[in-house]
């Protein structure tokens, strides 16, 4: 890493950044909205845990599916159509969510979502490394990546909220109203013009551009984040009635603060000295913040765990994604914003169903503890390999 790069305050919070922001932001409060709701919806229509677990699956299947493509499509295509695209399939399938009355139905929706959810992430991302100095990648990404962070605070109990007071439809209307905002901002924001190369036309070449083989480590890493994320997102609420406390809905909010606290604190470190000092720390963080939500049995506890989780979940994850960015030329940022959230959202769908199945047989405080413990091998794996590259930058 250029130390002098890290030295100069180029700007930041331009016009287009923000307006980046705030359209990413109304699009995850529309899926965070449903993120926790799902599941009742799912039990409503005759569905077990395990088809929760598969409501998220299915989502994280075609987004997987897609995110490759649409990283070598951001190479050439017009990024701000490519994201509205994105956007626009997002809000035809939460639309249609009020016409599903059985849990396959529900499946092929979130199937369809989920392409939308593919195309959007992984371009927001792109655009977003576009516009943020390479001096500040790591404070710009992280505040970047706080737009998730604010809608898991926001979006659950808004959801929760809905469904409980107006049923569901009116849950449905509220998610793709934001959904639909998200897309409006969209026609506001000047992209920049990045030089490219041009494309590979062999089958081997079209191959090579799939995933950026700089990123893989980074990513690797997130998918081993992303399990463990999948298992909390997936089932707090369902661990929230077995352990008989009401409000789990609090893990959601002070989690989401803690998180937003830290990116600031965590990219500037980033930006200056590098990954390794935030992701050992952060590696541990989230070990600990698992690992105590397993044993919570009050909301007192469960706050604790949702700081200590915040804390360690806010300082790893927008690092690896700043860390997988700058392993890429310009042309190739949308290829490592792919391979980056195709491994995180891969983690996600193998925690939801591994962690899903088994909370089922021995209960899901158990099942935290289990989920803990890819943060220990995610420590590993970058102490091991991550200190070597990070001693090469």
């Amino acid at each position: 890493m250029d130390k002098n790069l890290s030295n100069k305050k180029e700007p930041l919070w331009t016009k287009d950044y923000i307006l980046l922001l705030a359209s990413n932001l109304l699009l995850f409060i529309g899926f965070y909205m449903l993120l926790t709701t799902l599941p009742y919806y799912v039990f409503e229509m005759g569905g077990s845990g395990s088809d929760v677990g598969m409501i998220t699956a299915i989502l994280v299947i075609s987004a997987i599916f897609i995110r490759p493509f649409s990283g070598i499509a951001l190479e050439t295509a017009n990024k701000k159509l490519f994201l509205a695209l994105g956007i626009f399939i997002c809000f035809i399938a939460i639309g249609n969510f009020t016409l599903a009355n059985t849990v396959f139905a529900i499946m092929l929706i979130r199937f369809v979502h989920g392409f939308g959810w593919g195309v959007s992430t992984t371009t927001y991302g792109t655009i977003a490394s576009d516009l943020v100095p390479i001096s500040r990648r790591g404070e710009g990404m992280g505040y970047f990546s706080s737009a998730g962070t604010i809608a898991m605070s926001i979006g659950p109990p808004l959801g929760i909220m809905l469904m409980q007071k107006r049923g569901f439809s009116n849950l449905f209307v509220g998610a793709t109203g934001s959904t639909l905002l998200a897309l409006i901002l969209i026609y506001f924001i000047t992209i920049p013009k990045i030089e490219t190369d041009s494309p590979g036309k062999g089958l081997k070449e079209f191959r090579s551009r799939l995933v950026e083989k700089g990123a893989l480590f980074p990513s690797f890493l997130a998918l081993l984040l992303g399990f463990t994320y999948g298992g909390i997102t997936s089932f707090i609420t369902l661990f929230g009635e077995e352990v008989g406390i009401e409000n789990v809905g609090w893990f959601f909010t002070i989690n989401a603060i803690f998180i937003f606290i830290i990116r600031y604190i965590a990219g500037r470190i980033f930006d200056e000295k590098g990954h390794f000092w935030v992701m050992v720390p952060g590696a541990i963080f989230s070990f600990l913040g698992v690992f105590i939500l397993s044993y919570v049995k009050s909301t007192s506890t469960l706050i604790l765990s949702a700081i200590i989780y915040g804390i360690g979940f806010g300082t790893v994850q927008p690092s690896l994604l700043a860390w997988a960015v700058n392993s890429a030329v310009p042309a190739r940022r949308g290829a490592a914003n792919a391979t980056y959230f195709s491994a995180f959202d891969i983690g996600i769908g193998l925690g939801s169903v591994v962690l899903g199945n088994i909370g089922e047989v021995i209960g899901y405080s158990k099942m935290y503890r289990i989920s803990s413990i890819p943060m220990v091998g995610l420590l590993i794996f970058y102490i091991i390999f991550g200190t070597k590259i990070n001693q090469l930058e």
